[in-house]
């Protein structure tokens, strides 16, 4: 109930974005290889970003 009103954070936001990336990615890959490689790149920014601040934290 205390938490109905929270914010997410910017890294639970990035985890949400790269989780949507991966299975974007992999449902693109099944029938466009080059559409599924592009969104899996996208990802993989997101990841680095996720990494960048954890390792501030």
């Amino acid at each position: 109930m205390f938490g109905l009103f929270k914010k997410d954070t910017e890294l639970e936001k990035l985890h949400k974005q790269h989780k949507k990336l991966m299975a974007e990615a992999f449902t693109l890959s099944k029938s466009n290889r080059s559409a599924g490689d592009a969104k899996y790149a996208a990802a993989e920014d997101v990841a680095k970003k996720i990494e960048g601040l954890t390792k501030i934290e």
